[in-house]
């Protein structure tokens, strides 16, 4: 039992660092709360997980708990990323995103121009 306790607690430990790792590494703050609220939720639940197979006499604590953070992490991810979104924070937009528009706009110049000559 300890040998499988031990696999869950590293691999929620493991979760919650590459969470903490999108963090750190994501553009902007939609994919920021994403990464952290995906990771988290799982790395908590391994960690919980876990702790139930090293105290067996836990398990309908740990059960509501992991109940608990599958129902609120969720919904408070969604509060935060609406309010943001409702503030104005725009979206990260990468050079090939800009370059892309660039390209769109100017085919659509040209399609407009042709119209123009041909009418």
């Amino acid at each position: 039992m300890r040998l499988i306790a031990d696999l869950f607690l590293l691999t929620g430990a493991m979760f919650i660092f590459l969470g903490a790792l999108g963090l750190i590494r994501m553009p902007d703050v939609y994919n920021r709360i994403q990464a952290g609220t995906k990771a988290v939720t799982l790395g908590a639940m391994g960690i919980l997980t876990g702790i139930g197979f090293m105290y067996p006499q836990w398990w309908y604590k740990l059960v509501v708990i992991m109940g608990f953070i599958l129902l609120t992490n969720p919904v408070s991810s969604s509060a935060i990323a609406r309010a943001f979104y409702i503030a104005g924070v725009k979206r990260w937009h990468s050079s090939n995103d800009a370059t892309q528009k660039n390209k769109n706009t100017s085919e659509a110049q040209e399609k407009t121009a042709l119209q123009k000559e041909t009418s």
